[in-house]
């Protein structure tokens, strides 16, 4: 029989140990319920959004693209609500917007992000631009699912916080705004794991920026060019700085490898210059990614000895700061770095080597000027003002 002083401990430690277990589990803020959404009447259209005519062939594939995709207008609406809810963190404090900014063409204007605890991010925050065409996803390529890019930072201990897709539901389904919405976009009564990452999906594939000054361009010979941005243009496309051929086609970036690539046309419908992503890259052993010389020893090796992802240049005059750290500030670094800065390394691109030397691109000022000017005729000012991609809360 047990003495009441045994009874005692046994019921200190249980009580103990419960705090302890509980003090381990870190708490969920609840929503506050005065938070309004400001949605229009009318559904916005996500899947027939105009396109630049100059690439007719490659943008009348678009729509059928983002329909074989399975984005619908009230699948996207209800990805657009969950992109910019900071609910979506275990401290109701960071969105997936908080790192991936309209304004910015949804990358961070910080070298790395600040996550829900204010701890700071590894790598820099990738801008999100048409990712329905591009099969290779983070810096490290370690992806071709945009299912994972949405479950990875949301359970990311230090970007968003959530222990578990099942906590995040739980949570989202007490949430009175999205009944409606999941209803609509699915005609279901609540949200599952596998609705959270649909809608989300939708929406993000969704992002298509196709109507850049370049885009307009194409159609006309470059008459809307100035004199710089041809020269730019010129530089870009030549066999001395080879920088179309990591940066190609369509979406200007280098084939997704594992044999893989797009499910759209990755070439320039355009009379006046047939040079448009007519270039060559390596195998797909190397998953669209490349050592540039950064760095003689990496401290983030990337997909493999300092190779990281080649991003997509669509938009890059907005993405700043550049690379996987975040360590140039301007589009003007990053030309220096290609013209004078290039680093050694044993694994250096076979486009950046001559001999046993680096082969730096030597670059002067005004082709420096001009490539810059260039560069920045690839953004396009309707994806980062267009409604159907804002902030949806009444802030």
């Amino acid at each position: 029989m047990m003495t009441m002083e045994k009874f005692k401990f046994t019921s200190f430690v249980i009580i103990t140990l419960a705090l302890v277990l509980t003090s381990c589990q870190k708490d969920i803020q609840v929503y506050k319920k005065d938070i309004q959404l400001n949605l229009p009447t009318e559904n916005l259209d996500y899947i027939n959004a105009n396109y630049a005519s100059s690439l007719s062939e490659s943008s009348r594939q678009v729509p059928q693209l983002l329909r074989n995709s399975g984005v619908t207008n009230e699948g996207a609406k209800l990805g657009r609500v969950l992109f910019y809810d900071t609910q979506l963190s275990l401290n109701n404090r960071v969105s997936c917007a908080s790192c991936h900014d309209q304004k910015s063409a949804f990358a961070d204007n910080k070298a790395l992000s600040v996550g829900f605890e204010n701890k700071v991010t590894p790598r820099n925050s990738m801008a999100i631009v048409n990712p329905v065409v591009n099969n290779s996803l983070f810096w490290d390529s370690r992806s071709n699912s945009i299912e994972n890019l949405i479950r990875e930072p949301i359970q990311n201990h230090i970007e968003m916080g959530m222990e578990s897709m099942e906590q995040l539901v739980k949570k989202l389904n007490s949430v009175e705004y999205y009944k409606p919405l999941v209803e609509e976009a699915f005609q279901a009564e609540e949200f599952t794991e596998q609705l959270v990452v649909e809608a989300l999906s939708q929406f993000l594939r969704s992002m298509v920026s196709m109507d850049s000054k370049f885009d307009k361009g194409s159609e006309s010979g470059f008459s809307n060019y100035s004199e710089l941005e041809l020269r730019g243009k010129d530089i870009f496309f030549s066999d001395h700085a080879k920088c179309s051929t990591c940066h190609k086609g369509i979406n200007f970036s280098a084939p997704d490898g594992n044999g893989g690539g797009s499910s759209i046309s990755n070439s320039f419908i355009n009379q006046q210059d047939n040079s448009f992503g007519n270039s060559e890259y390596a195998g797909p052993e190397i998953m669209g990614t490349a050592n540039i010389g950064l760095d003689i020893v990496y401290a983030d090796n990337g997909f493999s000895n300092g190779q990281f992802k080649i991003p997509t240049l669509r938009n890059i005059g907005l993405t700043g700061p550049y690379m996987h750290d975040g360590r140039f500030e301007t589009l003007e670094e990053v030309v220096d770095h290609y013209s004078d800065n290039m680093k050694l390394h044993q694994n250096l691109d076979d486009k950046f080597v001559q001999g046993d030397q680096v082969r730096l691109l030597k670059f002067d000022q005004n082709d420096k000027a001009a490539l810059v000017a260039f560069l920045n005729t690839l953004s396009d000012e309707d994806f980062v003002q267009a409604e159907r991609f804002s902030d949806p809360f009444v802030r």
